[in-house]
Order: C-alpha cells, then sequence, then structure tokens
C-alpha cells in the first residue's frame, strides 16, 4: 500500500461511521460490511452499536432500514477511508439511481478525530448527523466515554426519540468478535 493511502506509517486514528441497508437480508448486509471494514488492512472495528430499524427519511416510498454506528481505528486518512468504504458499498451491490433511495449497503464517515472538511466529496462531520435519529441513536452507543461530543450528540438522540424518533426502534445486537461491550446510555 502506497504512503498517499496512510495518516502516517504509525499514526492511527478513529473513525466514527454509519452503516444502513433497506435491501436483501439487511441485517447479513451490515455483517457483510463490518467484515469487509474488518479485513481491510488498515482498518481495525473496535466497537459497534445495537442495529435499529428506523422508517426511510427523505424518499419515504421504500422499505424500513436497519442502521447502526461503529468505532473504527485507521491507518487511513479521511478521503482514503471513504473510497474504502465506498468500494466496500460497490462489492456489496450498491447502486446509486435514486437519490435516498434503496440501498443493500450505506456507509458514512460521520467522525474523524477533530478533523473538519469542507470538500465536496467529504465534508466532516457529517453535515446531518445531528439531525436524523437513525445516526445518533447509535452513535451515541459507540461514543467513547469522554468524547467531545457525547453529550451534545446523548441530548439530541434522547430529543430525536421524544419528538417521535423518525420511527426508531431497536432490532437487534450483533456480537462484534473484536469489539467492547457498547456504551451505555
Amino acid at each position: 500500500m502506497s504512503r498517499d493511502n496512510e495518516a502516517s506509517p504509525q499514526t492511527t486514528s478513529q473513525a466514527y461511521i454509519a452503516l444502513g441497508s433497506n435491501m436483501g437480508d439487511r441485517e447479513q448486509m451490515l455483517r457483510q460490511a463490518l467484515l469487509a471494514l474488518q479485513e481491510h488492512a488498515s482498518i481495525n472495528v473496535l466497537r459497534v452499536s445495537k442495529v435499529y430499524e428506523t422508517d426511510p427519511v427523505g424518499y419515504t416510498d421504500q422499505s424500513a432500514f436497519l442502521n447502526m454506528a461503529a468505532l473504527l481505528e485507521t491507518t487511513l486518512a479521511p478521503m482514503p477511508l471513504l473510497r474504502a468504504m465506498l468500494q466496500i458499498e460497490q462489492q456489496l451491490g450498491r447502486k446509486r439511481e435514486v437519490r435516498f433511495g434503496p440501498r443493500t449497503i450505506d456507509l458514512d464517515v460521520l467522525l474523524y478525530e477533530d478533523v473538519r472538511s469542507d470538500e465536496e466529496e467529504l465534508i466532516l462531520p457529517h453535515p446531518r448527523m445531528m439531525e436524523r435519529a437513525f445516526v445518533l441513536v447509535p452513535l451515541h452507543d459507540v461514543l467513547q466515554p469522554g468524547h467531545s461530543l457525547q453529550q451534545q450528540v446523548g441530548q439530541a438522540a434522547n430529543r430525536a426519540l421524544q419528538d417521535g424518533g423518525e420511527g426508531i426502534a431497536l432490532w437487534n445486537t450483533i456480537n462484534w468478535q473484536d469489539a467492547s461491550a457498547p456504551s451505555e446510555s
């Protein structure tokens, strides 16, 4: 692997990502995406959230989603991490035909350390994460204790759930072999 794809040879960074699926065996798609991330030489899945079933947002004429979040450790810089995630989406059959439409898998970088980015391809922190219960609730599950956004994400997740929660309900848990237990709310 070339050094252009790494943050630096010794440096690891933490990134929080969102995963979602509403086509086919949704839970299996989430598992396959986690495994593909873990199998990447420069990515380690540290922690995974519970899995939540959520109503679609935006384009609503589609099946419900399963959503979750994960904490990754990576030597990839933000853009190469995004590209690796897009490649995994493609391997798992993702087709981009309808904006906010049905998808086998959707992987989004939510946070990457304290990096702020306003690139066309990657905005960090994710620009709509604080508006969406389907992102906030699983993200709150995996945020490291003491993370600078822990209180803000927790409050926003609780508000979103009190306001109807965008049809979010606990679906299941995925026992991740390398993961520590999700943080308790």
